[in-house]
């Protein structure tokens, strides 16, 4: 199916989200969608998949004009999403969460259904069960399930949102082989992504957004370096690494171990000095985000210690951490770091912890103020978080953190950031470690682990390996060891 958007134009108030952009994609073409955060990717994929309506221009599919008022009207015209966070529920199976959307009987005949689900599966290599439940999946997993459940609701377009966001690498690379597979077949893929290393390994063209227009586009093979200055206006230098100077220690886990229903993470020791940034990778689901937790206090160890500055935490409360100086920055920014519906000068109010009766607004929105110009946040103290794109929300996360602390933990720290916001959030992480500040954070972007890291934890099915030198670690042998490759000689070194 040809998809074509002429003239598309949307604001929201002042903020011109679509600029007269246009694009036409012809069947079986792969074509990739760059941009900063907030240049109106998204924007311009939620109108053409029904959840936004333009303020003006004109939708053509196979070049006939069509009007496209919600997300069923789009699926009913062959055009499907699927999102950064899959749009499923856990607790259903998954051949539940596949009849989710058909039209028809009120008790769908579900012995054709799992006929369907498992001859689609078969077709795209997919290792699915239509009797397991959801919450059981990868991130990848689950990506295939949406793609399963657009496909047979007729899906000829289909539009991916972020997709390689939290997914390792071998899920990367099957959902690749997927796309290209449905490519192949007449389907048209437009792919929204921030990441010049997916469209340059996946897309068959490329069209660039800044600030809501078009401002160019490409095909193979890809110069990376005036994509991004179309991206941003400019280059973008990464910088060098860093090392800083590690002080005395701020963590110690002393043969911690852990459990969390079938997983279990045994015997891990670990010290963590001053100034140090230690980076945890691994397939999600290996044990990472578990031992992280353990260290914020909200998991808590069937054994062994966790010392913080020299007091022993074990087994005490998320506030007595943060009391130590420990915070902790998870990767749901607006489910668990922010809270929707409250503007940022309300955050500030929270954050800062004002004494007294009564709350003083003027004193929050001055530091609102002052931490928005000092953390380049675009937005007002009376903007609503959840009006920020993902790059602000992070900076304003960063913004939230207290002064002095002894150790930061981040989940997922760039998820879906821009390279200029990545390497923003970076150089403020870096000048706390300059102050003394211990960072642990997890990742699945390898690159991101080896180019930020001082040591590295690799986490495979809850084995964790012994602290590599980051600066000795290719993105290969990292891939190889959370692929479950490797640990035998690594453990074999680790006991000389």
């Amino acid at each position: 199916m040809h998809v074509e958007l002429r003239d598309i134009h949307k604001s929201f108030g002042s903020v011109h989200a679509n600029d007269g952009v246009s694009l036409r994609v012809e069947s079986g073409v792969i074509q990739g969608i760059l941009g900063e955060n907030g240049a109106g990717k998204s924007t311009l994929m939620k109108i053409l998949s029904g959840f936004i309506r333009p303020d003006s221009g004109e939708i053509l599919l196979d070049d006939r004009p069509i009007s496209i008022h919600s997300p069923a009207d789009a699926i009913r015209a062959g055009v499907g999403m699927l999102h950064q966070d899959p749009l499923d529920f856990p607790p259903m199976k998954l051949i539940d969460n596949f009849l989710l959307g058909r039209r028809g009987s009120f008790f769908p005949e579900r012995r054709a259904a799992v006929r369907e689900f498992n001859d689609l599966a078969e077709k795209l290599d997919f290792v699915l069960s239509p009797d397991a439940y959801v919450d059981v999946l990868t991130v990848g997993e689950r990506q295939q399930l949406e793609i399963l459940r657009l496909l047979s609701l007729g899906a000829r377009v289909l539009i991916l949102d972020e997709p390689t966001t939290g997914i390792s690498l071998p899920q990367r690379e099957k959902l690749f082989s997927t796309l290209r597979t449905l490519a192949s077949r007449g389907m048209s893929i437009l792919f929204v992504s921030h990441k010049l290393e997916d469209v340059e390994a996946l897309c068959s063209r490329v069209m660039v957004l800044r600030q809501g227009e078009v401002s160019g586009s490409a095909e193979p093979p890809f110069d990376m370096r005036a994509l991004v200055a179309m991206m941003f206006g400019k280059d973008v230098p990464i910088g060098p690494r860093l090392n800083g100077k590690r002080g005395s220690p701020t963590l110690r886990l002393k043969s911690v171990s852990i459990e969390d229903g079938r997983l279990v993470i045994p015997d891990v020791s670990l010290e963590v000095r001053e100034g140090e940034v230690i980076g945890f990778a691994g397939m999600e689901g290996s044990g990472q985000s578990q031992l992280l937790g353990a260290c914020a206090g909200l998991v808590r160890p069937v054994a062994g210690r966790i010392v913080c500055r020299d007091r022993d935490l074990t087994r005490q409360s998320y506030l007595a951490f943060r009391r130590q100086g420990v915070a902790y920055l998870p990767a749901a920014r607006l489910e668990q770091g922010l809270v929707s519906g409250m503007s940022m000068s309300e955050h500030f109010i929270l954050s800062e912890g004002m004494s007294g009766v009564f709350v003083n607004h003027a004193k929050a929105e001055k530091i609102a103020q002052d931490r928005i110009a000092e953390y380049n946040i675009k937005g007002v103290p009376a903007s609503p978080v959840e009006s920020l794109s993902g790059g602000n929300q992070q900076r304003m996360l960063l913004a939230l953190l207290r002064a002095n602390l002894s150790l930061i933990l981040l989940e997922h720290p760039t998820r879906g950031l821009d390279i200029e916001s990545a390497v923003y959030v970076w150089s403020r992480l870096k000048d706390r470690c300059t102050a003394g500040t211990a960072i642990v954070f997890v990742s699945t972007d390898l690159d991101e682990i080896i180019q930020y890291s001082d040591r590295i934890l690799v986490f495979y099915a809850g084995r964790v390996s012994p602290p590599l030198d980051a600066e000795k670690v290719t993105v290969d042998r990292l891939g190889a060891l959370i692929g479950g490759k490797g640990w035998e000689e690594l453990e074999t070194a680790d006991a000389r």
